[in-house]
C-alpha cells in the first residue's frame, strides 16, 4: 500500500496527518521517502507494535520487530519474501530497546534472513541477563524486594510462579551485534539519521532522527496517547529511572524540532514532540504533587499509593507495573531528601516525608 488519503485529525495539541487509519500486519504504507510503516499484533491491552521498514536502496533494514506469534511471522513472511532477495538482502534489524513486543522476532528474522543485529550495548545485554532467567527459581531478592512492596502472599506466589517468563517472549537472540551509541549517524533509507538515547523506560532506549527528512523512529520514548511505564525492578531497588525519564524528556526538547514527524511504537504517527513531551513531564509533576499531598497524611505502604498515582484501584495484573512505577515516584522524592522509608511489623516499608 504505497501511501493513502485521510483527514488529519487532533489530539490535546498534537496532530495527526494521516488520522486513526492504519496498516494491517502484512501491509505497509508509505510515511516518507524510504519510510515505510507496518504493525504487528500484541496480546496486551495494546493490541499494536509500529514497526518501520526502510528502504535502503542496496537493502532493506527493519527497525522493531513485534513478538514471535505465528501471526506476526507470517506478516513479517508476507512483507519481506518476496522484497529480499539476494540482489537486495535484509541487512539490518535495528531494535530501540528489549521489551519483547519489541525485540522478541529480532532473532528470528536475524537468522532467518541472515541480517545484522543493531542495537545499544545496555539494552542487548539486559535482554540476554533476563533471557537467562528462563527455568530459573525465583531469586530472594526478588522475593524480599515484593514483601517490602507490601505485597499480599497472593501476589508474591504469582510472582514466584511466574519468574523468568520473559525469555518465552524472545525468539532466540544473536550472539553478536553492532552497537548503537548516542550520537551515532547511520546512512538509512538513502538519509543520514542520528542516534539519540535515553532511558528510564528501559536502559538505553534507542531514537533515529533524520534532519532531512525531519522524521524521528521514537519505539516507546516518546509516545502521543500513552505514557510509558518507568519502573523500578528488584534488580535495582534503589534505583531513579523517573529522574532519568523526566532527563531523557529534556533531551528530546532539545534534540527534535517542534514540527518533526514522530513515529512512535504506539498509537499514531503525529506532530507536535514538544507539547507532548511537556505533557508527559507535566504529568510525572503532577502525580509527584499528589503523592506528597497523600503522604502528608501519613506514612504509606506502596499499594496504598495507587489511587493517588493512577486515579482508580489497580487490577491484579497491573500489580507489577503499578508497584514498579509507584516505586519509581516514590525513590525519586527519597533522592531529592523529600522521602524516609522505614520496615513496618510485616517487612513491608512504610514511606513517609522526610
Amino acid at each position: 500500500m504505497d501511501g493513502f488519503l485521510s483527514e488529519p485529525t487532533q489530539y490535546k495539541g498534537l496532530t495527526f496527518p494521516h488520522g486513526t487509519l492504519a496498516p494491517e500486519p502484512g501491509e505497509a504504507i508509505t510515511l516518507a521517502p524510504g519510510v515505510e510503516w507496518t504493525r504487528m499484533p500484541l496480546p496486551f491491552s495494546l493490541k499494536h507494535i509500529n514497526v518501520w521498514i526502510l528502504d535502503d536502496g542496496d537493502g532493506w533494514t527493519i527497525v522493531d520487530t513485534g513478538m514471535p506469534l505465528p501471526d506476526t511471522k507470517d506478516a513479517w513472511r508476507k512483507l519481506l519474501d518476496e522484497r529480499v532477495t539476494p540482489e537486495k538482502p535484509l541487512k539490518r534489524v535495528i531494535i530501540t530497546h528489549m521489551h519483547p513486543d519489541h525485540i522478541g522476532c529480532a532473532g528470528w528474522l536475524c537468522y532467518k534472513y541472515d541480517a545484522e543485529l543493531w542495537i545499544s550495548r545496555l539494552e542487548y545485554t539486559t535482554c540476554r541477563m533476563l533471557v537467562a532467567d528462563t527455568g530459573r527459581d525465583a531469586p530472594k531478592a526478588g522475593i524480599d524486594f515484593y514483601v517490602r512492596a507490601g505485597w499480599p502472599q497472593k501476589a508474591i506466589d504469582n510472582y514466584v510462579s511466574r519468574f523468568g517468563g520473559f525469555g518465552r517472549g524472545v525468539s532466540q537472540m544473536p550472539d553478536a551485534f553492532t552497537r548503537l551509541e548516542d550520537g551515532d549517524r547511520v546512512q538509512l533509507a538513502g538519509q543520514e539519521w542520528r542516534v539519540i538515547t535515553g532511558n528510564g523506560h528501559s536502559p538505553e532506549h534507542v531514537c533515529l532522527f533524520s534532519e532531512t527528512l525531519n522524521v524521528a523512529i521514537t519505539g516507546d520514548q516518546l509516545l502521543p496517547r500513552i505514557s510509558s511505564n518507568v519502573s523500578v525492578h528488584p534488580t535495582e531497588p534503589m534505583s531513579n529511572p523517573l529522574d532519568d525519564w523526566i532527563k531523557s524528556c529534556e533531551k528530546l526538547l532539545r534534540e527534535l524540532p517542534e514540527d518533526c514527524f514522530i513515529l512512535p511504537a504506539h498509537n499514531e504517527p503525529f506532530t507536535g514532540a514538544h507539547i507532548r513531551l511537556r505533557n508527559l513531564i507535566a504529568g510525572h509533576e503532577t502525580s509527584l504533587t499528589r503523592l506528597r499531598q497523600k503522604l502528608e497524611k501519613g506514612p504509606l505502604k506502596v499499594p496504598e499509593t495507587f489511587i493517588s498515582l493512577f486515579g482508580r484501584a489497580i487490577k491484579d495484573d497491573e500489580m507489577g507495573s503499578a508497584t514498579g512505577e509507584a516505586l519509581a515516584h516514590l525513590n525519586y522524592l527519597i533522592h531529592r531528601g523529600e522521602v524516609k522509608s522505614r520496615p513496618d511489623t510485616d517487612g513491608a516499608l512504610l514511606y513517609s516525608l522526610a
